[in-house]
């Protein structure tokens, strides 16, 4: 596998240009696939314009002035995915990662208190030995789950302190349920879940929701699905809370 990434076959969820250069910087393997993340130097250099050059953000980094989800990273190549809190305490600024209505990882500027708390998916559930649940989230933590969290399921969101790594909110993944979609020509549109068609084939479930913003009904996969809330969004997006 090459260790290299040219700029014109970046994934399109990059907010990069293409063509003024031939190489960007590569994510490293972590936690979030490629084309749902974006290189930390990226943000700091391209997007939040901290940096005039790689050399620059990179010693933003080394210095340890970058939080991702409360924790220094210091690795440029750190993939930094939908949802993830980067914080920069030096600047009083926090930002939560989203994809745009074109596809593109954005920053949106959030308050020090949302800053406390992520949002997450969770993708698995499993039994480990003792007969305790484990849930798989979305950002690669693993998070053991306690007899008072009630019945979390695949596919549910749960809201986490970010000090703690304590279960705040459990929003379920039901009709009636609030949900942002995360992929797709529907990317970012938030919704209410109509429907939620299971397919009894290799082919992925299908989600049927109800536009927040002018009623209209749509269609998309499961796996583009992001839970946000029950009676209302949990999260700040585009103005509503």
């Amino acid at each position: 596998m090459s260790k290299h990434q040219k700029r014109i076959a970046a994934p399109g969820s990059w907010q990069i240009s293409r063509k003024t250069a031939w190489w960007t910087v590569k994510s490293r393997p972590g936690p979030h696939p490629k084309d749902r993340s974006i290189p930390l130097l990226l943000i700091v250099r391209d997007m939040l314009k901290l940096a005039d050059n790689s050399k620059e953000a990179k010693r933003i980094l080394n210095e340890g002035k970058i939080l991702i989800d409360g924790r220094i990273r210091k690795d440029h190549k750190f993939p930094v995915g939908i949802f993830d809190i980067l914080s920069i305490p030096e600047i009083e600024a926090n930002y939560m990662v989203l994809m745009d209505k074109r596809g593109k990882l954005s920053l949106h500027p959030i308050s020090s208190e949302e800053a406390r708390n992520k949002l997450c998916r969770v993708e698995n559930k499993r039994m480990l030995r003792g007969g305790v649940i484990q849930l798989n989230l979305h950002d690669g933590r693993n998070l053991l789950l306690g007899d008072e969290d009630g019945e979390i399921r695949t596919h549910d969101s749960i809201m986490l302190a970010l000090d703690s790594n304590a279960i705040s909110q459990h929003f379920a993944y039901k009709v009636g349920s609030k949900a942002m979609v995360i992929g797709g020509r529907h990317s970012a549109q938030i919704g209410e879940i109509e429907e939620i068609k299971v397919v009894r084939s290799p082919e992925p479930n299908v989600v049927i929701l109800k536009s927040l913003e002018d009623g209209a009904s749509f269609e998309t996969i499961a796996d583009y699905i992001f839970v946000v809330g029950e009676d209302k969004i949990a999260i700040p997006v585009n103005g509503r809370e």
